[in-house]
């Protein structure tokens, strides 16, 4: 049974991606779990895939479910498409967007087949992780909350360029002497 490697990166920055290995029978729902998965986002948006050419063309749609929208052609539904389907050369290459009203889209590529499944893993697996994710809802830096604790605290936005008032003698008079 082929196994595919598939490499996933964020459209805005090709410096993070994810590469997903999965069977060339499972379905692109099982993908579409697996992209969510590797770049932690959660499963309530609605998505869909575009086969795509070498030039990132958008294909025909492989769609989550059939959305109230025009289509070109009728599209393919997720759950019922095999991957192996829809693979038409040796690097063939996928567009997906998830939650429309954030437009999170992803270019996949795929970069490697194998023959060979391993029994150890859980397919799709998430095989390698480069670059730190975008996160879905806001801005989180690599502290996370804690420098949004402190960030409140200390009220950091509120001095302009970076400096604030403290220490500064704006109302003393020290010529009393």
């Amino acid at each position: 049974m082929a196994v595919l490697k598939f490499r996933i990166y964020l459209e805005e920055d090709d410096a993070v991606y994810r590469d997903v290995m999965i069977k060339h029978t499972q379905s692109f729902k099982e993908l579409h779990n697996g992209i969510l998965k590797a770049f932690e986002f959660d499963n309530k948006h609605g998505a869909t895939f575009f086969r795509s050419n070498d030039n990132w063309q958008r294909g025909r749609e492989i769609t989550l479910e059939k959305y109230n929208k025009p289509y070109q052609a009728e599209p393919l539904l997720m759950d019922k498409t095999t991957i192996g389907s829809e693979i038409r050369d040796t690097n063939q290459k996928f567009i997906y967007v998830y939650d429309f009203a954030k437009n999170w889209t992803f270019l996949i590529e795929l970069i490697h087949v194998s023959k060979e499944e391993n029994s150890k893993i859980t397919y799709p697996a998430t095989v390698r992780v480069e670059g730190i994710g975008p996160q879905q809802y806001g801005t989180k830096s690599l502290l996370g909350n804690k420098f949004m604790d402190i960030e409140e605290k200390y009220d950091l936005q509120n001095g302009t360029e970076g400096f604030g008032l403290e220490g500064e003698d704006v109302a003393t008079n020290d010529s009393e002497d």
